[in-house]
């Protein structure tokens, strides 16, 4: 396919092998855009562009500084930016009263600020007015920023936020050329999950709640990154639900997936 072909793309967030980031990379390289990958570490990023032929530079979402000076790379590497994809994040888990303020503090910084700051400096390169040429700007949502998980407050009270901040963009920048949504996964098979895919039962604790009668992949996420970022979309401001119907019914509950878990394991 070559349906981002003439197109360049950003993609933060794509510095552990394999995770979404990763995925969504490799879905617009193969539809002929060029891409910049970036995140924290270096040296995984240096091996991804190496195996893909894909751009990268190291960037800091909770730095401002580093944001500024992943758009302007973009800007220096393919003299312009078309698509800018945020997929950073932290899968903080914790009881709601024992969430500490440093906690708080480092997720908001990641799961908030970051993303706001995010499409700041990519708008400022994107916008017509500025000698932009439009775009799409693409947030990594979670399905638990609309329906409820125990022990996830503050990773859904952010993501919920930068939702918001998504339509405000795509209210205030329409005229500049510049689309923004969000993709929502549900629980999916990536990285950041690995630990609990391997709790026995934990998985199939999910699986009852997705009326499409499986777990996400980060391949569903690539693929509607792909028509986001698309010229074909005709979407702003929207919060597209990857997650095969989950939010239509509700994730388990902290009683039934630890019920889910005895049944695995004997116990």
């Amino acid at each position: 396919m070559a349906g981002l072909a003439g197109k360049t793309a950003i993609v933060l967030g794509a510095s552990s092998p394999d995770n979404m980031g990763q995925y969504i990379a490799r879905r617009f390289l193969a539809d002929g855009a060029r891409v910049l990958v970036a995140g924290r570490k270096a040296d995984v990023l240096e091996a991804f562009a190496a195996e893909t032929g894909c751009a990268w530079t190291a960037c800091d979402i909770t730095d401002t500084a580093s944001l500024t000076a992943l758009a302007d790379t973009a800007m220096q590497r393919f003299g312009g930016i078309d698509i800018a994809v945020n997929a950073t994040g932290w899968g903080l888990l914790k009881p709601f009263l024992e969430t500490t303020h440093d906690e708080l503090v480092a997720i908001t910084a990641l799961q908030y600020v970051g993303p706001f700051e995010f499409c700041q400096a990519m708008i400022r390169k994107m916008a017509r007015s500025t000698g932009g040429r439009g775009g799409s700007i693409i947030q990594i949502s979670s399905a638990t920023a609309t329906i409820m998980l125990n022990d996830h407050a503050a990773y859904m009270g952010t993501k919920a936020g930068t939702d918001h901040v998504i339509r405000c963009v795509a209210h205030e920048f329409g005229h500049e050329g510049i689309r923004a949504n969000s993709i929502s996964p549900g629980l999916t098979d990536t990285p950041m999950n690995a630990e609990a895919k391997e709790v026995p039962g934990l998985f199939d604790a999910f699986l009852a709640a997705y009326p499409l009668g499986r777990i996400g992949t980060s391949e569903d996420v690539a693929v509607a990154a792909a028509f986001l970022a698309s010229d074909e979309c005709f979407m702003t401001g929207e919060n597209l639900q990857v997650n095969g119907g989950l939010t239509l019914r509700r994730n388990p509950t902290r009683d039934e997936i630890a019920a889910s878990v005895a049944r695995a394991t004997g116990a």
